[in-house]
Formats: C-alpha cells, sequence, structure tokens
C-alpha cells in the first residue's frame, strides 16, 4: 500500500489544509500517518480522525530576539534526528508538509531519506519554516499567484488551498437552531482565529448593544477569550472553538467578521459570504495577512480594516457598508475561479511518488 506522511502544526491554519486532503487520500489508497510537534494542538485534531501520530522535538525560529532563540536550535536538530528515525521506520513513498516550525525537521529528513516532500505554502509570501523547506522540496504548492513568480520556477505550482469539504455542505437551520437564534434578523459570525484576537474580540463586544439592534451574532473568540458577563444574552453566543457544527454555523451567516490568514479567507471565498477582514498587525507578524487581505480586497471579495484602525465607528461603518452592498461582494466571489485544489495536490503527491 502506498503510505503518505503528513506533517504541520502550530496552528489550526497549518493543520486544517491537511484534515482535507485526507478523505481524497484515503480513496486513493493511501496509508496516511501524521508527524507533529509532542504537544502541539495538531494532535488532538488528528488522533480524533484515527490517523497514527507521531511527535518529534520542535523549536520555533525567530527573527527577533528572545532567550529561547539559543536553545531551540539544538530542539530542531533533535527533531530532524527524530523524524530521521521515524521515516526510517515508517517507510513512507512521500511526505506533504503544511508548514509551521514542526515541519521543517521532517522535510529535512525527508530529503536526506531520499522521500519526495512537497510542501502548501497558503500566504502570498513564504513564512521562515517553509523558506528554509524550498531547497529539500520536490514542489511547493501555492494559493496566490503573486507568490509563484518568487519561488523557484521547476518547483512552484499554482493549486489553491484545500477547503475541508463539509465547510461547503453546511445547514442553516441547523445552525440558527444550534445558536438558539431565529431567522428573523440576519447573522454576523466573528472568526478570531484558533488562538482568539483580543483586538478582534474587543471591537466586536464594544459595539454588542448597537449590533443586536439589528443583527444576531455568533462569536468564535478563542481559547481562554470568553467574556462570563455576556453569558444569556439575547441574540448573542459565544464559543471558544467550535468543531463539528462549523458548517452549519458558516451557512447561517449573512456576514463575516474574520483575522485574514489564507486558510480563513479561501473557505469564506469558497462559501461566497460577505466579509470584513481584520488582518493581523505587521507589528504582531511578518505581515502576510496584511497582503492576503489586500490581494482579496483587490478582487471585490472583501473589506478590510487595518487593525490600528479598528474602533466602534469604523467597524461599525464596515458592517453597514458590506451589508448594504453584499450581493456585489457575493457575486464578485462566485465569479472567482476557485481551483480544484484537492484534485491538483493529489495529482502533485502521486507524480512525486511515482518519480
Amino acid at each position: 500500500m502506498k503510505h503518505i506522511v503528513l506533517t504541520g502544526g502550530g496552528t489550526a491554519g497549518h493543520v486544517t489544509p491537511n484534515i482535507a486532503l485526507i478523505p481524497k487520500l484515503k480513496e486513493a489508497g493511501y496509508k496516511i500517518s501524521y508527524i507533529g510537534s509532542y504537544d502541539g494542538m495538531e494532535r488532538k485534531l488528528i488522533e480524533d480522525l484515527g490517523i497514527p501520530y507521531y511527535g518529534i522535538s520542535s523549536g520555533k525560529l525567530r527573527r527577533y530576539f528572545d532567550p529561547k532563540n539559543f536553545s531551540d536550535p539544538f530542539r530542531v536538530v533533535k527533531g530532524y534526528f527524530e523524524a530521521k528515525k521515524l521515516l526510517k521506520k515508517l517507510k513512507p513513498n512521500v511526505v506533504f508538509s503544511k508548514g509551521g516550525f514542526v515541519s521543517v525537521p521532517v522535510v529535512l529528513a525527508a530529503k536526506a531519506c531520499k522521500v519526495p516532500a512537497l510542501i502548501h505554502e497558503s500566504d502570498m509570501t513564504p513564512g521562515l519554516a517553509n523558506k528554509l523547506c524550498i531547497p529539500s522540496a520536490a514542489k511547493v504548492c501555492c494559493n496566490f499567484p503573486e507568490t509563484v513568480k518568487c519561488l523557484p520556477e521547476n518547483k512552484a505550482v499554482l493549486t489553491g488551498t484545500p477547503i475541508r469539504q463539509e465547510l461547503l455542505s453546511g445547514d442553516a437551520r441547523e445552525g440558527l437552531k444550534f445558536c438558539g437564534f431565529n431567522a428573523a434578523k440576519p447573522v454576523i459570525l466573528v472568526i478570531g482565529g484558533s488562538l482568539g484576537s483580543v483586538a478582534v474580540n474587543n471591537a466586536v463586544r464594544s459595539i454588542l448593544p448597537e449590533l443586536l439592534k439589528d443583527f444576531q451574532v455568533i462569536h468564535l473568540c478563542g481559547k481562554d477569550k470568553l467574556d462570563a458577563s455576556l453569558n444569556g444574552t439575547e441574540g448573542y453566543v459565544q464559543f471558544e472553538y467550535i468543531k463539528d457544527e462549523l458548517p452549519d454555523l458558516f451557512a447561517a451567516a449573512d456576514l463575516i467578521i474574520s483575522r485574514a490568514g489564507a486558510n480563513a479567507i479561501c473557505e469564506i471565498s469558497a462559501l461566497a459570504k460577505p466579509n470584513i477582514l481584520i488582518p493581523l498587525s505587521a507589528n504582531a507578524s511578518r505581515g502576510d495577512q496584511i497582503l492576503n487581505a489586500r490581494s482579496f480586497e483587490r478582487q471585490g471579495y472583501s473589506k478590510v480594516l487595518e487593525e490600528e484602525s479598528v474602533n466602534a465607528q469604523t467597524l461599525q461603518s464596515a458592517i453597514r457598508e458590506v451589508y448594504e452592498n453584499r450581493q456585489t461582494y457575493i457575486n464578485a466571489m462566485k465569479k472567482s475561479s476557485h481551483t480544484d485544489s484537492i484534485g491538483r495536490i493529489l495529482s502533485l503527491i502521486q507524480e512525486c511518488e511515482r518519480k
């Protein structure tokens, strides 16, 4: 049986595209194993699917000063030897990496073991982990046309991002029922990312009384970001994280407020949901979310609010504008050519495996 090792972790964005591939990989006859960090969030997500999971040491390679910069490289080296040992034991035909720092030792080990490795870059500019992996990769799957131009010509392939197919088959009525809502008012779905966003959460909660006059609000606010004082507020529900009911909540949403992680915005676009993107600021990141968001805004898919300019007035104004012009945004997203990313990536995996 053909055997593939998937890797990637650190945030949900480095895991969910791998999860989206799993059903098609099984259909194609692949045995699947997963290599992640010992205690990363990816472990539970993968083990819940019944996929064999193997942990390795992982360290973050930072572009800024931090005392851990002295110890983490040793963890990466340790992870490399652990990954190499695992790959020799598992004997996969191919490795597919979604990025995150845990993937670096796995991709480097794959090259040493002569196992072809494909990596996927969701953002417009490659992150540090993927930059380190590109020389060892057989192919680099990209999400934005701009990315292809700045990568080795013989490696870069525009594939798009794998979208979890179950997201496309949600039931709006079930979503409303789950939240205790009715169909009388439109629904805003707020997504702060898997780790939550203080900026997004605070901005939404600051205008909640005004919002609830015209909308119902579903707030996915992230781990430990619940506000107990808002429990029981009519027309408002908050969750740290939602898994099984997420397709229904997407279906129920008339407007989405979200961070601008590449996977999240590709899911929103595939669902053709009018949206406001609040990208992570350049001060708190390498600026990739800003580039992603502006690309979508140029294509007419999204309204962008910079984090520094988010306040009660600007957020209310953006919500009003997007909701009033929602059909324009929906039409733009429906006209876009959503590639069969899962099919394209599966073909590349099979091609690399045959070689």
